[in-house]
């Protein structure tokens, strides 16, 4: 009979809260296998202090570029790497490897090489990404993946390793939110390949982990809200001027910027969709974007009154609409790379778009209780509302903590911070789901157990 090994050995890059390790580790107590973190390697101020609260006797402060193989001398079976995301996604620039953060992969690389140089090459790793890694760079002709995560798979692949790549949603593995994610798994070319078919999958809802009978929310935008709408009305709402629809809630619905005219309400509500038609971006002479300021002139082909340039300028005035130049997209490029970034174009002229900066408001949005919350950003957590019984409050970071499945983390210590909603909810949403790693994990160590 095969002997079991009886300890995994593994290293913690970029590790941020250490979500990735502790589904792996979960994974491996589950199966009763033992294992050890030899390194960790973080250098955010406020994910250092969280890690040394969670792991005290350990240094968890190693700069990814102070990491070699020679550290380790009895080497590692694992490698976990959560490397950071911003150059791929959405809520960035999307600059990729044009982002020096983006680089930050190839450090990876280099220690997988490292260790192998030594004879000790890892046996596996798990990494994971943003959605936006899938098709980011453009296409490749051939392959399912843009260029920059084709030129990553094959760098892994020339390094000895069978790959997967799994777009796996956290709503499908017991989690309240819906987060979707990039999973890189890679065994060693002589153990086969890990089966990543048939992931047990579970759901839950958000009122599942919502709490009751915290303090609620008594400030002016609080009753404002509540002066208009009932606490079952704001459920699964949005408020943000940036879209219409029945799930949004406007800054003019409430008047926070000033009293608006019913006229007025309705010039914003058709503005707001007819600013987002591709037929402007031609008869403007730009790239389309989501949202192109209109002039006066192109406004009244589809709202005629007589007071629309005195409506027009009242609202700018009281801050619903700005009065900008429309954005040219300016493209990037180096060593192949594609990113763009989008400035104003004064050679066009201004025209009255929405003001749309959700951040602008208290909340952006209120979670409902019967669904999955939708993908849960940094930049916007601490903006996140609940409905508690008549009143509202802002999501609590226990709350937080179980969307991203860290049942036992202990982030307390932030709870009388002026800052610690903000410093707790930035860590989470540039952290992991837990759940998802574990099922990847149990898979992954299932294959090396067996080889």
């Amino acid at each position: 009979m095969k002997k079991v090994k009886e300890k995994y050995t593994f290293i913690d890059l970029f590790a941020g809260l250490s979500g990735i390790r502790i589904g792996f580790e979960q994974a491996a107590s589950d199966l009763g296998v033992k294992t050890q973190c030899a390194l960790t390697s973080e250098i955010k101020p406020a994910a250092i202090e969280a890690l040394k609260n969670r792991y005290p006797n350990e240094k968890v402060d190693y700069n990814i570029y102070d990491v070699h193989a020679d550290m380790i001398p009895e080497g590692i079976d694992v490698l976990l790497g959560g490397f950071p995301c911003q150059p791929f996604s959405a809520a960035g620039k999307g600059l990729g490897f044009l982002d020096t953060r983006g680089t930050l992969f190839f450090e990876i690389e280099r220690i997988i090489h490292e260790f192998t140089q030594r004879g000790q090459k890892p046996a596996g790793f798990i990494l994971e990404n943003v959605e936006g890694l899938m098709k980011h760079g453009g296409e490749v002709k051939g392959s399912p993946y843009g260029k920059t995560l084709t030129t990553i798979v094959t760098k892994l692949e020339l390094a000895g390793y069978n790959v997967e790549v799994l777009l796996l949603d956290s709503a499908d593995f017991g989690l309240a939110q819906s987060r979707k994610r990039v999973y890189i798994l890679g065994i060693d070319k002589t153990r086969g390949k890990i089966d990543v078919k048939d992931l047990p999958h579970s759901s839950k809802k958000f009122g599942e982990v919502k709490e009751s009978g915290l303090p609620t929310d008594n400030g002016d935008f609080a009753k404002a809200l509540l002066k208009h709408y009932k606490p079952e009305e704001i459920e699964g709402k949005y408020i943000k001027d940036k879209r219409g629809g029945s799930r949004n809630i406007h800054s003019w619905d409430l008047e926070l910027r000033g009293k608006v005219t019913k006229k007025q309400k309705e010039l914003l509500n058709i503005l707001l969709k007819e600013r987002r038609k591709k037929k402007w971006a031609q008869i403007i002479g730009i790239d389309w974007m989501d949202g192109m300021p209109l002039t006066l002139e192109q406004i009244q082909t589809f709202y005629n009154d007589i007071r629309l340039p005195e409506m027009l300028d009242d609202l700018v005035k009281k801050g619903y609409l700005t009065f900008e130049h429309p954005k040219k997209k300016i493209l990037i490029e180096a060593n192949g790379n594609i990113g763009y970034r989008r400035e104003p174009d004064a050679t066009k002229p201004k025209g009255y778009n929405i003001v749309t900066g959700k951040l602008s408001f208290e909340y952006s949005q209120f979670l409902d209780s019967n669904d999955i919350t939708p993908t849960l950003v940094a930049m916007d957590m601490s903006r996140v509302g609940v409905v508690d019984g008549d009143g509202i409050r802002h999501l609590s970071i226990s709350e937080g903590l179980k969307l991203f499945g860290y049942e036992d983390y202990d982030l307390n210590y932030l709870e009388n911070r002026k800052d610690g909603h903000e410093i707790a909810f930035d860590l989470l949403g540039n952290s992991v789901c837990v759940p998802v790693i574990k099922v990847i994990s149990d898979r992954l160590l299932r294959k090396l157990i067996a080889n």
